[in-house]
């Protein structure tokens, strides 16, 4: 009975010692490049990392590359990131980079900057390295060219070179390179659109360019402005479709809606006074019914006298000798006027 037991003992310890040596020989190689590097990781955690199904190469990796920078982190921070989503390989890279150009970046906040959706590794670059962004950015726009009009009416066609760096502080939360795209472009516009005439512009385009840099664009960005050059200015075309005296086509315009707006108004005058000689017309006409209708009743009138009495016929006939004479007198009259071609 002893010996069964101690038989069953020794088959469960050599099943350990067996599942033991796998899980040593399967870390073996992680664990012995981890040691030889000097970035030494025991096997208790490469076993729970495996469990936490966190890549134990990917973490030695990055260990092993801070440490042979100069740089000492423990696998449980390097884990958590990993398992917060972030980009492991890429963190690292970002802080070996800014060790190395003497930048203070934490391991906490290229972690955050990394979670935000940022490039750290890009990010610390475009500090040591300045970035040279097009306004406007032909990539992301048809424009190609800024349009701007200075007081005079000249409209004017301006490109842009932005020269940005990195603002590390800025970079979680701060706005990204559209934003300092619109602002310049808005600054280029406003300070053209202030100039006295467009030679102001053409002969000092460095004066536009310094307006725009003293406005404090950078504010609340990723990016901190290093300077802005106008690379291109020109004054716009004279074409059908690109007008470059704006001021001259706007009072062309003017002139010609105050001039239809005038034709309209004599118009409007016109069709009343039309109107108006019709009506004088149409009232004519009914003055010159009444005066028939009153002539018509004269009859009637005279009628009712010869009944009453009031009227006798020697009266009604003195009364046609008067109209007769005064009939005569007239065409005697009118034949004595001389006679107009």
């Amino acid at each position: 009975m002893f010996e069964n037991i101690f038989s069953v003992f020794v088959i469960l310890l050599a099943i350990a010692a067996f599942i033991l040596l796998g899980i040593f020989f399967y870390f073996l190689k992680v664990w012995v490049r981890a040691l030889m590097s000097g970035a030494r990781v025991s096997i208790t955690s490469l076993v729970g990392m495996k469990l936490r199904r966190v890549p134990p190469s990917l973490i030695v990796d990055a260990r092993i590359r801070l440490i042979k920078a100069g740089l000492d982190l423990s696998t449980d921070i390097i884990e958590a990131h990993y398992l917060a989503g972030g980009n492991v390989i890429n963190v690292v890279q970002g802080l070996i980079a800014a060790d190395k150009a003497n930048i203070d970046l934490s391991f906490q906040k290229a972690a955050a900057i990394d979670l935000a959706g940022r490039d750290v590794y890009e990010a610390v670059r475009t500090s040591v390295i300045p970035k040279v962004i097009d306004c406007p950015d032909p990539q992301k726009s048809a424009v190609t060219m800024l349009d701007a009009v200075a007081k005079d009416g000249i409209r004017l066609l301006v490109k842009a070179r932005v020269t940005v760096r990195t603002n590390l502080e800025q970079l979680v939360g701060g706005a990204g390179e559209d934003t300092i795209i619109a602002r310049v472009g808005q600054g280029i516009v406003s300070a053209i659109g202030s100039s006295a005439t467009y030679k102001d512009v053409l002969e000092n385009p460095d004066h536009i360019s310094r307006r725009v840099l003293e406005s404090g664009l950078d504010s609340q960005t990723a990016f901190e402005i290093v300077s802005i050059d106008i690379a291109d200015i020109s004054v716009a075309g004279t074409g059908a479709k690109d007008v470059a005296n704006v001021g001259a086509m706007l009072e062309t315009e003017r002139a010609e809606a105050d001039k239809k707006l005038r034709q309209a108004e004599a118009e409007g005058r016109r069709v009343m006074a039309v109107a108006r000689e019709q009506e004088m017309r149409a009232l004519v006409q009914e003055m010159q019914a009444r005066v028939v209708e009153a002539q018509a009743e004269v009859p009637k009138a005279m009628a009712e006298a010869f009944r009453k009495g009031n009227l006798g016929v020697m009266d009604f006939y003195r009364m046609q000798n008067i109209q007769s004479d005064t009939e005569m007198r007239k065409s005697i009259a009118d034949e004595s006027q001389p006679k107009h071609q």
